[in-house]
């Protein structure tokens, strides 16, 4: 059977840009592990007359119809009514999901209106996908060879009911026997071209398992799928593919699946039973934000001087004011005393330090993307200067990553 699959999200706030389809991005990587391909996107508003004319289109050329959104308690929540009318179908109520709906308002206090029975409404025969973080279930059916998918529009109520439901269902109605096995291979410090250019032979001879690049901010991912009767096998065909990539592209590798290079600096400095500080310029503070929201980072983080100006490098970093007169605060001279006061002052293992011309005009002559990135410890300091392109945003971003990167690399060298 030819498989074709198209998402329809359903919602006006996603034709004026209020909010993002994040749904069908999320759908077609979930979709893509279990074998089914998503063959188009539609977007359409909560108007049942150009539903039914989105769903015309989508019968004649997808097998697979998911709709997300329009399930909820309002008036301009449709989806199910109309796609029920179009399919000749009558809706019923789910007992269940009904009894869970006045169960919640009972609990609340709240009286129950009619708008929020109508959740419980689903299309006859479907088989129903609960919905274990909200009202409306989701809903599946078959008709004239043709399966429609229904699912909230919320993420935190389609995400794990698809997850938990929706990708059983298509597995057993499709007769899936093959283990989908997926694994992310995360890299920095190399382009997306150049990681391609390099592994491009096995790119080009995937079969089983599959290869995928995907560049992210300033990283890029590789999701390796393998499929198998037995899981362990395909397992086991992963290993031997991420062998073969890491003997090429190997020392930019620093973790799997959705793991973040604050998340193995975390793990570094854990199992290295280290301390970091921070003196930050240009990135205002953005290091130490992102390591703070990691739980227990007190054991990890001692605190950090955001030093925007020359003033405060001066009187709260105690870094040289000649040293500022003569080199600038763009300067490898600065990020190394910054990296060094900031880790005696604060009384840590590890100081690093933030300072360049994020944009978007050069600072102090030097051009925007100039950043030197000190890190110091008891026994050496070193300076990495680098020289990025892109928003200010962008530059500011890659060089919190880049310190990350270079102090797993510090704490990998030691003992």
């Amino acid at each position: 059977m030819d498989i074709r699959t198209e998402i329809i999200a359903v919602g006006s706030e996603l034709l004026l840009g209020q909010i993002v389809n994040t749904n069908a991005q999320f759908l077609s990587k979930e979709l893509a592990e279990i074998g089914l391909n998503v063959y188009y996107h539609t977007v359409v508003g909560d108007n049942p007359a150009r539903l039914e004319s989105a769903l015309k289109i989508a019968k004649e050329r997808s097998n697979i119809i998911i709709f997300t959104g329009g399930l909820g308690p309002t008036k301009d929540d449709l989806t199910k009514e109309t796609i029920s009318k179009t399919l000749g179908k009558t809706l019923v109520f789910d007992i269940d999901a009904l009894e869970s709906i006045q169960s919640y308002f009972a609990q609340t206090k709240r009286t129950m209106s009619e708008n929020n029975k109508k959740q419980a409404l689903v299309i006859e025969g479907s088989t129903i996908l609960k919905n274990d973080n909200g009202m409306a279930p989701g809903m599946a059916l078959e008709v004239d060879q043709i399966i429609y998918m229904l699912l909230p529009g919320p993420p935190s109520e389609m995400r794990p009911m698809f997850q938990n439901y929706g990708k059983e269902y298509f597995q057993k109605r499709l007769g899936m026997q093959e283990k989908i096995v997926s694994r992310v291979l995360r890299y920095f410090g190399i382009g997306e071209s150049q990681l391609e250019t390099d592994i491009q032979d096995l790119i080009d001879g995937q079969t089983n398992p599959t290869i995928a690049p995907l560049a992210t901010e300033g990283e890029v991912t590789l999701r390796l799928t393998a499929k198998h009767i037995d899981e362990k096998i395909a397992q086991e065909l992963l290993d031997e593919v991420e062998k073969k990539i890491n003997a090429r592209v190997g020392e930019f590798f620093y973790g799997f699946n959705e793991t973040t290079l604050m998340n193995e600096l975390k793990a570094q400095l854990l199992n290295k039973k280290k301390t970091v500080a921070a003196a930050e310029s240009l990135t205002g503070g953005m290091f130490s934000e992102l390591i703070t929201s990691l739980n227990g980072a007190s054991r990890i983080f001692n605190g950090s001087i955001i030093s925007y100006t020359n003033e405060v490098k001066i009187q709260s970093l105690q870094v040289k004011e000649d040293t500022l007169k003569t080199y600038g605060a763009v300067s490898e001279q600065c990020a190394k005393e910054m990296a060094e006061q900031v880790r005696k002052l604060l009384n840590s293992d590890i100081g690093i330090s933030f300072t360049g011309a994020a944009g978007p005009e050069p600072h102090e002559g030097q051009p925007v993307g100039t950043v030197f990135i000190g890190i110091a410890s008891e026994e050496q300091s070193n300076v990495y200067a680098l020289n990025l392109a892109g928003s200010r945003k962008g530059i500011r971003t890659r060089t919190v990553k880049y310190g990350c990167h270079y102090l797993v690399k510090l704490l990998n060298e030691i003992e």
